[in-house]
C-alpha cells in the first residue's frame, strides 16, 4: 500500500505537469496499472450536449468546453460551476474544438472552415478556410493548427503566427490506402512536445505516428501493429504525460490505454454498445482534467461521460490483445 507521502506527491505531479510544460490541455502522469472507475456519470445530458455530441476539450484549469452541433453552441463549464455559459457560433457545425493556453477558441466546422472564438466576444476574429470540414482541429506549442481533412485522407497544418494561408501536408497522400504514408479517413489527431503528429486512422482500424518531417508512418496501434490490440474504427488518441497512448475504440465502445506491459480496457470494457453507467454507444473524443479523470464524448447516447480516476494501487492487472 503506498504512503501518504508517494499519493501526495503523484496529486502535487498530476497537477502540475502541464504547468511545467506550458500547454493548455492535461497530460497526467498516471501509474502504469492506474484504474477508472467503471461507473461513469453523466456530466452533460442531451439538454446541454445536444444530439451527437463530438467534442469536448479540458483545459488546465479543468473548464469543460463542449460542441453542441445541434444548436451551433459552445458550452462551457468553469470548474465547480454547475451551469455552462454558450457561445453561439452562427450557422456553423462546430465538429471539433481546440483551446489555447489565452483561452481562443478554435473550431473545426461543417462549412469548410476554422474558426476563433474569443469568450465574451460575439465577433469571430479569425477564420481559416479549408477544402473540407475540420472534423478535428489541433494546435501544437510551435502555434501551428492541424487539422484532420478526413475525406480528403489527410492531415494538414498552417502556423499561426504567419498572415498567410500556406498550409503544409503532414500525413497522408489524398487517398484512401493502408499503406504506411496512407491514410483512410483520419479523425483524432494529438502532437507531441517533439511535433509528432498521432493520428486515429479511422478506416484502417489503427493509431499512426508521423514523426516531423516523415511522410511514412508508424503503426502504433491497432491493424498492423505487433503484440497490440484489436480496434474497430478509432476516433480519437491523447497521450499522458509518459507518451502512453489512450484510444477511443469507437466500434467497440471503449476507451483502451496502452502502457509497459502492453494495452488494456479502461472503460466500456464490455465491448457492447448501451446506454447504462458503464456502456458507451459509439464514443467519439476523450479529454483528461488535471486530476486524470476522463471526459467522453458519448456520441450515439447523446451525453459527455466522466470517468473519475481512483487512487493508483499499482497492482492490478487486465490486459487485452
Amino acid at each position: 500500500m503506498p504512503s501518504i507521502y508517494s499519493i501526495t506527491f503523484w496529486l502535487i505531479f498530476v497537477q502540475t505537469i502541464n504547468t511545467i510544460t506550458a500547454i493548455s490541455f492535461n497530460r497526467p502522469k498516471l501509474c502504469s496499472l492506474a484504474v477508472w472507475n467503471p461507473f461513469g456519470s453523466t456530466f452533460a445530458g442531451q439538454n446541454l450536449a445536444g444530439v451527437a455530441p463530438l467534442a469536448v476539450f479540458v483545459n488546465a484549469n479543468n473548464t469543460v468546453y463542449l460542441a453542441n452541433i445541434q444548436y451551433s453552441t459552445i458550452e462551457v463549464w468553469y470548474q465547480g460551476s454547475g451551469s455552462p455559459i454558450n457561445i453561439f457560433v452562427g450557422a456553423t457545425l462546430p465538429y471539433s474544438i481546440f483551446v489555447t493556453m489565452a483561452d481562443d477558441i478554435y473550431t473545426g466546422t461543417g462549412d469548410i472552415s476554422v474558426d476563433k472564438w474569443v469568450l465574451n466576444n460575439t465577433n469571430n476574429p479569425f477564420t481559416l478556410n479549408v477544402s473540407e470540414p475540420c472534423f478535428y482541429v489541433f494546435i501544437d506549442t510551435n502555434n501551428s493548427l492541424h487539422c484532420s481533412l478526413s475525406a480528403s485522407h489527410q492531415v494538414i497544418k498552417r502556423s499561426l503566427n504567419s498572415s498567410d494561408n500556406n498550409v503544409l501536408v503532414v500525413a497522408g497522400t489524398g487517398c484512401p490506402g493502408f499503406m504506411l504514408d496512407m491514410l483512410d479517413y483520419p479523425l483524432g489527431i494529438f502532437i507531441d512536445d517533439n511535433f509528432n503528429v498521432y493520428v486515429a486512422d479511422s478506416n484502417n482500424n489503427r493509431i499512426q505516428l508521423f514523426q516531423p518531417g516523415e511522410l511514412n508512418g508508424t503503426i502504433m496501434a491497432g491493424n498492423g501493429a505487433p503484440e497490440t490490440v484489436i480496434l474497430n474504427y478509432p476516433t480519437d488518441v491523447v497521450l499522458d504525460a509518459d507518451g502512453y497512448l489512450f484510444i477511443v475504440d469507437s466500434g467497440n465502445n471503449r476507451i483502451v490505454g496502452s502502457g509497459p506491459n502492453g494495452f488494456r480496457c479502461i472503460v466500456g470494457c464490455s465491448g457492447a454498445s448501451g446506454s447504462g453507467p458503464t456502456q458507451l454507444n459509439g464514443p467519439q473524443s476523450i479529454a483528461f482534467d488535471s486530476n486524470g479523470n476522463i471526459y467522453v464524448t458519448d456520441t450515439q447516447n447523446n451525453r459527455v461521460q466522466n470517468f473519475v480516476l481512483i487512487n493508483n494501487p499499482c497492482n492490478w492487472s487486465s490486459f487485452i490483445s
